[in-house]
């Protein structure tokens, strides 16, 4: 038997249909035409994942300059049902790991997950995600409309000049 291959592709004009198409089927909310107009100009922070050749997930994120701080913004990490949980999911997180590594300049990776997407959620704290955060009414024409975030810290804060997390601060106060 053969051993089954994972790879990441990117996304270009010639099949980023394929991508839409991958997002109507994963996710319960649609994007609209400018979504994938970005996702083109991405470069490493869109990817197709391939099993064996075949598309059946993908990644995209962004940069957020908002909040005072450099976070990547995973707007989207999907793979098609039939091929969960055998790795592709990994590879892309991984992926993403290494580009905000390698880049040096975060603070943070977040997205939001529908509350009540266990799986997504539990998958994601294996990667060190934590829930930070709760958005009501985050999603419109799906039920629960509520979104976790979901943020991993990759450097800390730096307010007049202590860069003491929450916890080490609550703690020092006692």
């Amino acid at each position: 038997m053969t051993r089954s291959k994972i790879e990441l592709g990117d996304v270009t004009p010639h099949n980023i249909k394929q991508l839409k198409r991958l997002n109507q089927v994963v996710f319960p909310v649609s994007y609209n035409d400018k979504f994938y107009k970005d996702v083109l100009e991405a470069g490493e922070l869109a990817k197709l994942a391939y099993y064996n050749d075949i598309v059946v997930g993908a990644v995209c994120c962004r940069i957020d300059t908002s909040e005072n701080s450099r976070r990547l913004y995973i707007m989207t990490l999907g793979c098609l049902y039939p091929y969960r949980r055998l790795g592709i999911g990994s590879k892309m997180v991984e992926h993403v790991l290494k580009y905000v590594h390698s880049d040096g300049n975060f603070d943070s990776i977040f997205l939001h997950v529908q509350v009540n997407n266990e799986g997504a959620i539990d998958f994601y704290k294996k990667f060190g995600f934590e829930i930070v955060d709760t958005k009501e009414h985050y999603y419109k024409r799906i039920e629960p409309a509520d979104a976790h975030v979901l943020q991993k810290t990759l450097r800390p804060k730096i307010t007049n000049g202590d860069t003491k997390t929450g916890e080490e601060k609550k703690d020092n106060e006692k």
